[in-house]
Formats: structure tokens, sequence, C-alpha cells
């Protein structure tokens, strides 16, 4: 008898089922993936003991696991100094080789918000992370959470106590705990479908729990949706809707990895080597989740107080003329600027380490007039080393040959890629030899020209070849029984053989999403020593922790309105993530883009933290435009001049914010949801973001829009411009004016934010008067702010003491008070209060003083807004400004 393809699949259903009994009959959402593998069939799926139905539903696997599938056992419970502790034993082999039957457990209370487990092969030494984490050596005695063990097959739950909810639940997932020598699997169900982070990849803010797939696998290419990018980072922060509270989970591990969520709710971790290093972290507000994990793997650097002003590349300048061209194209049309950069083009034959003896000759003149004029210059430095210069004519290769720094294949001989000046090798920063010569380029080169910080690019490490041009050796490193969903299906694709062997014992098969890290640790120590000032370095390549060391750009996106907005989730996740300096290239760098989406993209630029304009050399068989500020029409350029400016006027709050980042541990830009956790109507917002609590920032991302959509929280929200008042009787949308000349900020109600008045630089602009702008709390009479000052480029100025702060406080709708917190800084007398502008005054005052003392002020009845100027006020004094 023939049997139709409907009637073999239910025959098979039957089939499983009696093997299985019921066990087979899950809801798809309940499916967890048995057979993850590009290629997937009913053969292999059954050989697996896992059950096989098909589903007519995107995404949800038709091989997965039944209820009764076979796991770990759980051991004897023991009480530790640090926590407890236990063994996981199985006696059958699972379906990937080299199952490691006994396992240990290690539960550590670390802090009554944060736990911390590990999951390991007690037997054999496995991979670990060498990162710098907390060291705890004995549990703390209160905390906010329970650990719940089941009582047959293992199953793992951390709960919070307030509410009884599961956080972290293992048992979500029937297989329970697959480990394997090259295949780990855990899974946990989520407290809600709403879920944030893992990182770096393109996607919404608001992660879809619909069978959505995340890779991890550091990766040059240009950025696009469903692909690995440039940065590892797996963490993700959950909601609880029903209570308003947030928790966060990190797996540290840094080998390939897929990370799968699923509409259960819950979420799979598939990782191929190393061990499962959970932390778990219990809130219980988002604020607080990032704060606890930044605890763990440190707080971001504090940057330069420059490195916050505008920056500005072209990779295609082409000579140290049209670069110093540009410069001063910028300066006529008075537009800000702080920082010039130049890409790869200033190389000699594209060679680390050297400079162009034609075309840019002189580039360091270029370089001694932007530091005559009080601005920056940064150039591009790539990790890999031409290997095919004549013996003797390139150094940088000689030496790291003599001193043995390169990276070896598996023969032992230099793996050789292919990048920007041909064949190439690559340094191994994980040796300290390679240290010290990476530092001797880095000052041999800073000594012909003086940089004020440095550009890392293609250190995923990127190659053009996959793997090396003598290709990899056939073995399970290079094609593992399970390899992650990585873009080219081979770990090897465009970087390098994951086999070849780092440090004397270390593997790129671990290293691999490292390597930028590796090379950022050092970089940034050696412009500390270099110039006895705050380094300033960004990276496309980052891992866990690179925040404490520098910042990052959102890679090589595109001139399109979506990378516009995608930028914005890019920056809301890289905060989350520790590294607050973020921001994408303004006006995109590959393709031509236009007049309209370039003036609007500088509009949003203008807020990122890390502000830049970069653009391409190539748009396909032409030269790409020029796309700088001064290089569009009047207008346009007074629209960009208008934003950029209006970041100035904005960067003593930026800067406030930055201390706090570094401090602390806060973000400096954060979703809406941050401030209103209990709302979920701000939870799916990502088109706006907020600049501390306060700042409210709402682009146009549309081609021809003249108005905005603006999602604003219940509550008052201020035009910042000049302080009109929106009410929101609860979360809702606005709709505001737009024109080309307009980004629409906000300022939230209950704020006060520091200004000053600004230049084309920030080293002029520091020089200026101070501006408080307050937003008065319409229910309480009430609003707060401070500032953070310090010379802005000294290192350590937090940590020693050697700064000035300010609380400013405003009480009962007319007293403002701004108080000296400490006072470190040399210079502080400097600071002169200028100007009051308060936002949500009633009543038209009879008087206003400022210190005992008759100030003249205007109150516009219609906007209720009362404007102070014309003040010269040390700011290192108590200032009390009152009205009546």
């Amino acid at each position: 008898m023939k049997l139709s393809t409907i009637q073999w699949a239910l025959l098979c259903t039957v089939c499983v089922n009696l093997v299985h009994g019921q066990h087979c009959m899950l809801p798809d959402e309940e499916r967890f993936d048995c057979n993850p593998e590009l290629e997937s069939s009913q053969k292999i799926c059954e050989s697996r003991g896992c059950c096989w139905i098909k589903s007519n539903t995107k995404g949800v696997p038709q091989c997965f696991y039944p209820e009764n599938y076979d796991g770990y056992r759980l051991g004897k419970l023991q009480d530790t100094k640090f926590g407890l502790t236990t063994n996981l034993t199985r006696t059958s082999s699972g379906y990937y080789p080299k199952t490691i039957k006994t396992l240990k457990m290690d539960v550590y209370y670390e802090t009554g918000q944060r736990l911390h487990f590990k999951i390991f092969d007690p037997d054999n030494k496995r991979y670990e992370v060498p990162i710098e984490t907390p060291t705890v050596s004995s549990k703390v005695s209160q905390k906010d959470y329970e650990v719940n063990f089941s009582s047959s097959k293992f199953g793992f739950s951390v709960v919070r106590s307030k509410t009884q909810r599961a956080v972290f639940n293992s048992s979500v997932n029937p297989s329970g705990l697959l480990f394997h020598d090259q295949f780990i699997q855990i899974s946990t169900s989520l407290t809600s479908h709403y879920v944030y982070g893992l990182g770096e990849h393109r996607s919404r803010f608001l992660l879809s729990t619909n069978w959505s797939s995340f890779t991890f696998w550091n990766n040059g290419f240009p950025v696009e949706e469903g692909i690995n990018l440039y940065g590892t980072h797996p963490f993700y922060l959950g909601l609880e809707p029903e209570y308003g509270t947030a928790y966060g989970v990190f797996l540290l591990n840094s080998n390939a990895m897929d990370v799968v969520i699923q509409p259960t709710p819950a979420i799979t971790f598939r990782t191929i080597g190393g061990i499962l290093d959970f932390y778990i972290f219990l809130g219980p507000t988002p604020s607080d989740v990032i704060q606890q994990y930044l605890e763990v793997i440190g707080h971001p650097f504090f940057p330069p107080y420059w490195g916050l002003g505008f920056h500005l590349c072209r990779w295609g300048y082409l000579s140290a003329n049209r670069t110093l061209e540009i410069v001063n194209r910028m300066r006529k049309a008075n537009i800000p600027q702080d920082t010039q950069w130049n890409d790869i083009d200033y190389m000699d034959s594209h060679l680390d380490f050297t400079i162009d003896h034609s075309a840019f000759s002189n580039l360091g003149d270029v370089v001694a007039d932007i530091h005559h004029h009080n601005q920056h210059y940064i150039a591009m430095i790539d990790p890999a080393i031409s290997s095919e210069q004549p013996s003797g004519s390139y150094p940088p290769y000689d030496e790291g040959v003599s001193q043995d720094v390169f990276i070896k294949d598996d023969k032992g001989a230099i793996l050789i890629g292919q990048v920007w000046p041909g064949k190439t090798a690559f340094p191994d920063f994980f040796k300290p030899e390679t240290v010290t010569w990476w530092s001797k380029q880095i000052q041999k080169f800073y000594s012909t020209l003086p940089l004020d910080g440095i550009w890392l690019d293609m250190n995923e490490p990127s190659s053009f070849v996959s793997g090396s041009i003598n290709g990899c050796p056939a073995n399970t490193l290079e094609n593992p029984p399970y390899t992650p969903y990585v873009i080219g299906g081979l770990l090897r694709t465009m970087t390098l053989c994951a086999s070849v062997k780092q440090n004397h014992t270390g593997l790129h098969y671990n290293l691999h999403s490292l390597y930028g890290l590796s090379e950022i640790e050092p970089t940034n120590k050696l412009l500390v020593k270099l110039r006895n000032k705050r380094p300033f370095i960004i990276s496309r390549s980052t891992f866990v922790s690179s925040g404490k060391y520098a910042g990052h750009w959102l890679g090589d996106n595109r001139s399109r309105w979506p990378d516009m907005y995608f930028s914005i989730t890019g920056i809301l996740n890289f905060n989350m993530f520790g590294i607050p300096l973020v921001g994408a290239d303004i006006c995109g760098f590959q393709g031509n883009t236009n007049e309209e989406l370039c003036v609007r993209w500088h509009q949003l630029g203008a807020f990122y933290p890390f502000s830049r304009n970069h653009n391409s050399l190539s748009c396909g068989p032409v030269t790409c435009i020029d796309q700088d500020p001064g290089a569009w029409s009047s207008s346009a350029q007074d629209i960009i001049r208008e934003a950029l400016t209006t970041r100035y006027l904005l960067l003593p709050y930026l800067y406030t914010l930055f201390a706090g980042a570094h401090e602390n541990g806060t973000t400096v830009v954060r979703p809406l949801f941050f401030e209103y956790p209990s709302d979920p109507a701000t939870y799916s917002v990502d088109r706006q973001f907020l600049w501390g609590s306060s700042l409210l920032i709402s682009p146009v991302l549309e081609q021809g829009a003249t108005s905005v959509e603006s999602v604003l929280p219940a509550g008052v929200w201020y035009d910042f411009y000049n302080g009109t008042a929106l009410l929101a009787t609860k979360t809702q949308n606005f709709t505001l004016d737009a024109p080309l000349d307009k980004i629409n900020l906000h300022l939230r109600e209950g704020s006060i934010l520091p200004l000053q008045k600004p230049n084309t630089t920030t080293y002029a602009s520091r020089k200026n008067g101070f501006e408080l702008r307050a937003a008065i709390n319409s229910k309480t009479g009430n609003a707060t702010g401070s500032l953070y000052w310090d010379d802005g480029d000294s290192i350590g100025s937090l940590e020693s003491g050697d700064f000035f702060s300010l609380s400013f406080s405003l009480s009962s709708g007319n007293t403002l008070v701004s108080k000296v917190m400490h006072n470190g800084y040399k210079n502080s007398s400097e600071l002169i209060l200028e100007k009051l502008s308060i936002y949500g005054v009633k009543l038209s005052p009879q008087s206003f003083t400022v210190n005992g003392k008759k100030a003249a002020f205007t109150y516009d009845g219609k906007q209720k807004t009362l404007l102070v100027s014309g003040l010269a006020v040390n700011m290192d004094q108590t200032i009390t400004a009152k009205w009546i």
C-alpha cells in the first residue's frame, strides 16, 4: 500500500509516541530543538531519542525533546562557604561526541542581588574566559532570591523571594542540560515576552520571542540583520510587567554560540566550548540590573572631555592637504568640531605605522595645525602586519618575527592571511612579548605623529581570505560536530583558522571573540603612558568588559533611513553592555547619502554619546561624495551647526552622565522603560531615547517627514528650547512638529540640567559661563540635578578627588539652590553662573534675587517660563536664587 506524505507523518507520530508514550504531544511553543544543525532529518532525530512532528509554523522545531528525555541526575547538595555544590551525573551518552558524564555545579551567593553558578568538568580543566571578575570567598547572609532544585532529573531555578517568580528555570527544557566536549546546551524560561540585549546584532531593541536566533562569533562583515556582528555580549535583560521589576542573565563564555528565543517564552544557549559560567542579577529595576552587571564586568572608562565633542573622518581624503581643507571648511562654516580622523589612506601602501611619503608627507604639519587650534587628531591602526615586504625594510614585521609575536598555524609556521596591505601576519596579543612589541611600534609611530587617540579596526580579527592563504587543517576544531549559525557556515569564514594556537597553550577556537579585547587593553595602557592623559580608543571588535578600555562605533552601516533607525537600538544596547561611548557613522558609511538624510542624521548623531561623521572612499564604480557638514548647502549647514551647537551646550550634562557611568555603572543613554519600568506602554519604544533620566530625544527617522510621533510617559514634558509644556495624563503619543530644521528635545519635569555657552571646540566652550535649565515638577514644585567637573583630561581625577561637584535643587516652586558637594578642582573659581532658565513657573514673580541681591528677569506668561541672564556668580559657593 502506498502512503501519502500526510499518512507517513501520522504513522511516524504514532511510532514515536509508542516509544515515548504521550510525551511528544507538546504545543509548538514548548518544543525545544533536538536537531539544531542546518541539515535536519527524521532519521537523525529519532536516532537521538527525540520526537519528529512537522509543523507548518515557521521556526517551530520538527525534531524536539520528549518530556521524558533522559538527562543528568542531581547529586547530594552540600553547603560551602560560598554557597553550595553538587555533582551531576548521567549514565548514557548523548548524541554528540565525548559526553561528559560527571559534572560539578558550584553556586555562589555573591551579593543580595547577584547569584553566580558554574557547571564544569571536575576531572579535566576546560577553557574559561580570562577576564577579571569579582572574587567572593563567603556567601552573603541576606539575599533577595531562593535557589531550588528538582528532586529527580536535574533542574535548577532561581526565584525572586518577593514575587516567588523564577527568573531562571532550566527545567523548562525536557533535555535539562547537555554537556559534551564541543556542544553545551542549557535553557531557561523567561518571565515575559519582554527581553532585551544579546549583542552585537542588528534588530529591534525589544527582541522577538518568535523563534529568534542570535549567533555570537565576532565577524567583520558589513552590518546586516540576521548575522553575527563585531561583538560578543551574551547578556540579556528581562522584565516582569506585573511587578515592574527587571532581572539580568549573563553567560561568561567566548566560544561560538547560538542563542534562541522561543514563544514559551524561553531562551536556549548553545555553545561549543568552555564551561557554563552564569551570573543572575535581581535588580529590581532595569538600572539596578545594569549596575549589578557592570560590577562584575567592570565600569566604563572615563573619556576625556574633548572626546565628547564632534568628530569627523573620511576614508578617501587621499591627501594630508585634503584633510586640512575639510577641517578649514568646518572652521570657516563655524561648525563645532573637536577631532579630525584619518582612515587607512594615510598609510604607505596600507602598512601599519607608516605614512604615505607622497600624498601625506606633510601630515605632521596638518596635525600640528589641528593641535594649534586646540583640536585633536586620531588615526586608524589595524592589527594585521604585512608579511611580504623586502627583508629589513619593514621593522614591524621583522621585529615581530624575531620576537615571536605572530599567531602560528598547526605546523608551527606564521599563519598568513590577507588584509589591506596584502599578505599579513596577526599579532597574538595574549603573549607578553607581543604587548612589548606592539608598544614599541606605537611609541615609534607616536614620535612621528603625535596622536591623541587610536582607532582600532579589523580586529575581530578580519581577513580577506578564510582561515589562511594555505587553508586550514581538517579537524574537529575547524569542523565541530555542531557549528553555530555563523555567516558563511564555517568558523574560519573571513577570519583565522579556529585551530591555530595562541599564547603557547590557547586556541583561537576559544579566544577568537576576545581578539579585539586583547588588543584594546594594552593599547589603552600604552596611550596613558605616552600622553599622561586619559586614553581615547574606538574599537570595532568588542567583548564583555571592553568598555573598561574603549568605546565602539557600530561598524560599516549604509546611507539609508533604516540604518539611522537601527543606530538607536545599537546605542541603547551598548549602554547596557557597559560601553556607553558608542555611536554610528553619521550619514552612513557605505553608499552615497543625500542632503535631507544627512541633515536628519546629524540631528540624531548630535545626541550619540560618540558623535562622528564618517564615510567610504568607493561607492560602486565611482568615488563617494563628501558628506561632512561643510559639504552641503548653506541652509543645511545652518541646521547641522544648530544641532551640534546644542550638543556642545549640553556637554556639561553629558560629561556628568559619563562620570556617573565610570563611578557607578549607570547608563548614559537609556530607553524610556528604564525610567518607567512599571509602564508596559514604554517597553517597545526604540525610536526615541533618553540622555540620563532627564532629556528625551525624538528624532525624525523617515524621509520627507515634517512631524514625528513621540511617546511621552505620564507627566509634564517641557520643550527644551522654549519651555512649552506638554501634559501626558498617561503614556501616550503626541504628534510633534518637526520641520527639517528641528529635532525635538524635551525636559522631564523635576529635572535641572547644567549647560554651558557653546563654542566650536570644547577647549573654547569650557571658558564660557554656565546656565541652569530647570523643569519644575508640576505636582511638587521641585526639581533636582547635578554637575561633575574636572580639567577634562587628567588620569584618575574622579578617583583622586581632583574634581568639583554640585547638586541642584528647586523646592516649593520658587527657590533654586546650587550647593558644592566636593571641591578638589583647583580652577573651580573659574566656573561662573551666567543664566537661569526655569520652566513651569505658574505665576509672574514680583522680584527675583540671587544670594539676596536683586536680579533682572523676564517672564513669559504664555509659556510659563522665567529667564534670568547677565549673572556673574561664582559656582564654587552656595548659590540661592529665589522669586516671590
